[in-house]
């Protein structure tokens, strides 16, 4: 068999992604990629404010996340959007519920060493009638799970990261979805950081880093998904090394 790019009796059968060939050799020389999941919604999935469609993976702050870290990590997006934390939603789907899918997900890519779960804006919308305690309290409860999970290194708990959603802006064409939005989702720090402390997972509010977007009131535009990354990797950096 030909030698192809020095490696005798290896064949190639597809392109190799750059960043997984990163981590592969990093692997190689001993270290331990460290495996990042980020639970939630369309703010993690990437929506555009402005066109609806997904911001390029680079744009995205999972994407922005897995550019800081660099070598050694492994950041893994499971964004959907219309996602919330227990919720059936009568409308869009049983799926949207994010208890739903989290045992799945979670031993499908585990080892996992740390999650950040943001989730509850879309909790928010009038139909679900829920207060701004229990939705903290909902997205509390998906912590305890993954906590409890096993997905963690040597069958551990992975680390959790509660992540409080930025405060809904003005809103426009979806007004009347979010009716009472607005007053509730300013509510929501004090609410997650104390089911955080009951679960012992990590709290991170994120209204003090971004903010939602005024072309809609809920998304992110571009340069909030850049802060996020940002501000997540310095949290994760301080928790893991």
């Amino acid at each position: 068999m030909e030698n192809l790019h020095g490696y005798a009796g290896l064949r190639l059968t597809r392109p190799v992604n750059s960043a997984n060939n990163e981590l592969g050799i990093f692997e190689m020389r001993g270290g331990r990629v460290k495996t990042i999941l980020c639970y939630g919604d369309s703010n993690t999935w990437g929506s555009d404010p402005e066109t609806r469609e997904r911001f390029p993976e680079d744009v995205r702050w999972p994407g922005v996340l897995a550019r800081i870290l660099g070598e050694g990590y492994r950041v893994i997006e499971e964004g959907l959007p219309g996602r919330t934390t227990v919720r059936d939603d009568p409308i869009e789907g049983d799926y949207k519920n994010g208890r739903t899918y989290l045992t799945a997900c979670l031993e499908s890519h585990k080892p996992i060493d740390l999650i950040t779960l943001m989730l509850g804006t879309n909790d928010l919308k009038a139909r679900f009638g829920s207060s701004a305690s229990d939705i903290a309290q909902g997205a509390a409860s998906l912590a305890d799970m993954m906590t409890r999970s096993g997905c963690g290194p040597d069958g551990g708990a992975p680390v959790v990261v509660l992540v409080s959603p930025p405060a809904v802006a003005k809103l426009t064409d979806m007004a009347q979805m979010f009716e009472g939005a607005e007053e509730k989702s300013r509510q929501f720090p004090e609410h997650y950081e104390r089911f955080a402390g009951q679960q012992g997972a990590e709290f991170l509010d994120a209204s003090r880093v971004i903010v939602s977007s005024d072309v809609d009131g809920i998304h992110l535009d571009a340069d909030e998904h850049r802060k996020l990354g940002e501000a997540v990797a310095e949290r994760i950096r301080q928790i893991l090394e």
